[in-house]
């Protein structure tokens, strides 16, 4: 199973759109996005892949996006959540809460993703792995990533276009 990680999209509905056509053509069969969406109206931008979402420190209308998220047949896992995909345990939050990144570490999940620096990374420490898939705002180079969960391979993607 392939699965398409995105965080910190910030309204750029055109970057997002793009970041979201380039991981379903590299096979993402459903998102994950990290928090700091911004507005409601970016979320309809996610209606054509399952996505699960958290909220981020700049998530400031979180009814508003719980509406658009239940429209587009989004999950919600609020502030931070734990999913089963492909047998993996993966654990995500938006990374601005050290406090909840130390307690979903406590869980040893297979994953924890994560946003919030706007930097892309990837590291392990123990047996969880963390990424962070970068930022589609206010990042010197924008970027997300696609997990194949089934070898473990992780490919940061560069977006290089849209406003």
């Amino acid at each position: 199973m392939r699965i398409g990680i995105l965080s910190d999209t910030h309204d750029k509905i055109a970057r997002t759109n793009l970041a979201i056509r380039l991981l379903a053509d590299a096979g993402a069969e459903l998102l994950i996005h990290c928090g700091d969406l911004t507005r409601p109206e970016i979320v309809e931008e996610f209606a054509a892949l399952k996505t699960y979402f958290v909220f981020g420190n700049n998530d400031y209308d979180e009814s508003g996006l719980r509406r658009v998220i239940n429209l587009v047949g989004g999950i919600c896992l609020e502030r931070a959540g734990e999913i089963t995909l492909g047998g993996k345990r993966i654990a995500v939050t938006h990374g601005d809460s050290s406090r909840e990144v130390d307690r979903l570490a406590a869980l040893d999940p297979d994953y924890l993703f994560f946003g919030h620096t706007h930097l892309a990374t990837d590291s392990r420490e123990g047996c969880t792995r963390y990424i962070n898939p970068g930022a589609l705002h206010r990042a010197s180079d924008y970027s997300v990533a696609l997990l194949d969960l089934e070898s473990d391979e992780l490919r940061m993607l560069p977006i290089r276009h849209g406003g």
